[in-house]
């Protein structure tokens, strides 16, 4: 080309949870059946919508001719009006309609987010990083996304002094993430920690993001705290979504909502170029935003998440008993979203290890792959080749300097489910002891 038109930012563009997905189809060619561990979509695992949120949504279509149309450009008055309710009475930071903005999925508003930032600030992100996260913060400045620890060695609460350290060492960075509950760990906030990051986004004038999408998918004696219930009057947003709740994630429905604007000029002139943004795009998807408040205010809504929930809990107690027993490796109990991080120990992971694959074509396809320094990427290919299990690499898939694998809590089978922990626990215990 005439003139370099590569952003600079191109390389940072990686997403590990579909990206081995290319392989696990090669392979999958080969006449291996693929279970795939790899995705957060609880309607491709065999979760149901209930019928009654299926009936919202079909007498919504039938009888309301405004959903077929487009909605204002910052989503429907009436949504914002009851997600805002919603909100106040839960106490915390105070919102109105206008400081909620909806969006084409979380994707889309991450995307927008990270997009209109100054390139000169960065935003603060946890390790482990959920990718659409880290690749679009990386991407937006050109640079590697900058990180502070969860600790494993401490049910993946991040590590508050690091945090610190961090921000002390790059003044440019201007925001903090958190993701709440966590994707990958499972780990919940709890209030005291949020409260701790709040402190200390307050004292270096820092704002704060909390992607809170699996806000209501939280178990085992855990509970949720919204970024709203402790922020005070330090600027931030909120980001939230249906594509896990319902679960919709077809519905592409997102939002952010934001908090204390008018506490600080230039926080206030961010929010308002991101809602600027949102105009080019004339507005987001208008159907799930109609059906909205009538599914989360039906008498249904919370049962049925506790119902879910329950099951989720069941499957990270099971996981845990069998990874747990392995002590080459640190598993802690999920109790929020529906994953499970699972870590190797340092030292444990050495270049030659290996599993046999089920067939040579299968060996073909991973031998090149195998030349990754990332030695938990080689074990995710050597268990894709070997037992037709998918899970996603925790140095390349979230941005880790810990070898490890995320894996799902969405099989809806039970029997099933403990079949696949257990077959991979066997792969890791002849994977170990292959060398």
């Amino acid at each position: 080309m005439r003139n370099n038109i590569i952003h600079p930012g191109a390389d940072e563009l990686t997403y590990e949870i579909r990206e081995i997905v290319k392989v696990g189809n090669q392979i999958a060619k080969t006449g291996v059946d693929i279970i795939w561990e790899n995705i957060g979509d609880p309607v491709a695992k065999g979760e149901k919508v209930p019928e009654w949120i299926k009936d919202i949504v079909a007498d919504t279509v039938k009888n309301d001719n405004l959903s077929y149309g487009y909605s204002p450009t910052a989503g429907l008055l009436e949504t914002r009006e009851y997600i805002a309710k919603e909100r106040n009475l839960e106490g915390g930071a105070q919102i109105i309609p206008d400081d909620i903005l909806f969006f084409n999925g979380l994707g889309d508003a991450i995307a927008t987010i990270y997009n209109y930032l100054n390139r000169e600030a960065r935003v603060l992100g946890p390790n482990p990083a959920y990718s659409t996260h880290s690749s679009a913060e990386a991407a937006h400045a050109g640079s590697r996304h900058i990180t502070y620890n969860l600790n494993p060695d401490n049910n993946w609460y991040p590590d508050i002094k690091d945090m610190r350290e961090k921000i002390i060492k790059h003044p440019e960075i201007s925001a903090i993430l958190i993701v709440n509950p966590d994707n990958p760990t499972g780990m919940v906030y709890s209030q005291d920690v949020i409260k701790q990051v709040v402190d200390i986004a307050k004292e270096f004038d820092l704002f704060i993001i909390s992607d809170e999408i699996y806000s209501n998918l939280f178990y085992g004696g855990s509970v949720h705290n919204k970024l709203a219930s402790v922020i005070g009057d330090t600027p931030g947003m909120a980001l939230r979504g249906i594509s896990k709740e319902f679960p919709w994630p077809g519905a592409r429905c997102g939002w952010v909502e934001f908090y204390n604007r008018d506490k600080d000029e230039k926080f206030a002139r961010y929010a308002k170029t991101i809602m600027d943004a949102k105009m080019m795009e004339v507005c987001a998807t208008t159907l799930p935003q109609k059906v909205l408040p009538k599914v989360m205010g039906d008498d249904r809504y919370y049962p049925y998440l506790a119902q879910r929930t329950a099951k989720y809990w069941e499957k990270s107690q099971a996981a845990y008993a069998v990874f747990s027993k392995i002590p080459q490796l640190k598993v802690n109990l999920t109790k929020g979203a529906f994953y499970m991080t699972v870590v190797f120990k340092d030292g444990v992971l050495k270049d030659g290890q290996f599993l046999k694959p089920l067939n040579e074509k299968a060996a073909e396809i991973i031998k090149p792959l195998l030349k990754t320094e990332l030695l938990d990427k080689q074990f995710a290919y050597h268990l894709l080749a070997s037992r037709g299990i998918c899970v996603v690499p925790l140095s390349s898939g979230f941005n880790s300097d810990l070898y490890g694998f995320r894996i799902t809590l969405l099989e809806t089978d039970m029997n099933k489910f403990k079949l696949i922990i257990n077959t991979i626990a066997d792969a890791i215990k002849e994977y170990i002891f292959s060398k």
